[in-house]
């Protein structure tokens, strides 16, 4: 899903009450925290829709009541009343899993989705790539990224100020070699596309971020991946956090400076407005138990703050990335670099 910046704070309630029923605060700094007293009389209540599992949800900067959210087997729900009421905008396509939502910070209008949940896990939903609304999900054109066959996609980023700027992370189906896979950008809309980051054709992208304070550089997630009937292949090589400074044209893989030795799993990053050098790093190690004969790392949460040039082991708590091929998600409040929420 997209986190642009400077989205209302709200989003990340909706996300962590809708997706998930598990929720763990990582409170780094407690004079930072609100005091209890303003908050102690506020519960959690189920606001819907009914009967979908969400696997994405994301809000309109600077309007607190509008937002969507994406079921994996459900089509895109609509709300414009804080979640009062959910209406369905997405039951004509013919498409019903959806993975990955975005509105454009300086276009409320345009909204992207991108279809296939990829969150997974024993039963399938896949997609046929990338659809774009221009007038707040009343109507839906298909653009593409459904070539290369099923489609599982993870985030649809749009650059701040440029709403013709997209990035796409597309996991790809993950039953099996796939070309289809990495970083895809469009700077015409998605009229065209350009895949410009592809490690190799079991690996996908598993996350995508954009520094708050700089759209040129963007932080990937890549996770290589196979789901068979008689088992789950996940890690080895093209996993790991990808960086680019350039919007997309030249990446770096980011290599040791305190982070875990390969072979790694799935990976999920995220940033915050407040403090665009601070940076997380959900990792799936293999906790010491040796894979395919290789010694692997121990550890779940890693943190850089300075931009992702020197990392530090946050914790070994499993609970941070509980069955991570279906969680493994991690999001930074908008106001407080130190208020982190894992699915």
């Amino acid at each position: 899903m997209c986190r642009p910046s400077g989205r209302p704070r709200l989003v990340e309630v909706l996300l962590v009450s809708l997706l998930s029923p598990f929720l763990f605060v990582h409170a780094a700094s407690a004079a930072q925290q609100i005091d209890p007293a303003r908050y102690s009389q506020l519960q959690f209540r189920h606001i819907g829709p009914v009967g979908n599992r969400l696997a994405a949800v994301t809000g309109v900067v600077g309007d607190r009541l509008t937002y969507y959210v994406g079921a994996a087997s459900g089509g895109i729900w609509k709300t414009v009343d804080g979640g009062e009421n959910w209406e369905p905008i997405f039951d004509d396509q013919i498409d019903h899993s959806i993975g990955a939502l975005a509105v454009a910070p300086s276009d409320p209008a345009i909204v992207w989705a991108g279809t296939g949940e990829p969150h997974i896990r024993s039963n399938v939903s896949l997609g046929t790539g990338v659809y774009k609304s221009t007038n707040g999900g009343t109507t839906w054109q298909h653009m593409g990224l459904g070539d290369g066959g099923p489609t599982r996609v993870s985030r649809i980023v749009i650059h701040p100020t440029n709403p013709n700027i997209v990035y796409v992370a597309m996991l790809g189906h993950s039953h099996g070699p796939q070309r289809a896979r990495g970083i895809y950008r469009t700077t015409d809309g998605g009229r065209t596309w350009q895949q410009v980051l592809f490690a190799n054709e079991n690996t996908g992208a598993s996350s995508l971020e954009m520094d708050p304070s700089n759209p040129r550089k963007l932080f990937a997630g890549l996770w290589n991946i196979e789901v068979h009937t008689w088992g789950r292949e996940s890690g080895g090589e093209g996993s790991g956090i990808y960086m680019t400074l350039d919007g997309g044209d030249t990446w770096r893989k980011l290599e040791g400076n305190g982070l875990p030795r390969p072979p790694a799993g799935k990976t999920d990053v995220c940033l915050t407005p407040a403090d665009p050098n601070r940076v997380y790093a959900l990792i799936e190690t293999g906790d010491g138990v040796p894979w395919k004969g290789q010694e692997t790392d121990q550890g779940q949460l890693w943190r850089s703050d300075n931009g992702g040039q020197s990392w530090a082991l946050m914790t070994h708590d499993r609970t941070f990335r509980s069955r991570t091929g279906y969680y493994n998600n991690c999001f930074v409040s908008t106001d407080d670099r130190d208020e982190v929420y894992f699915l």
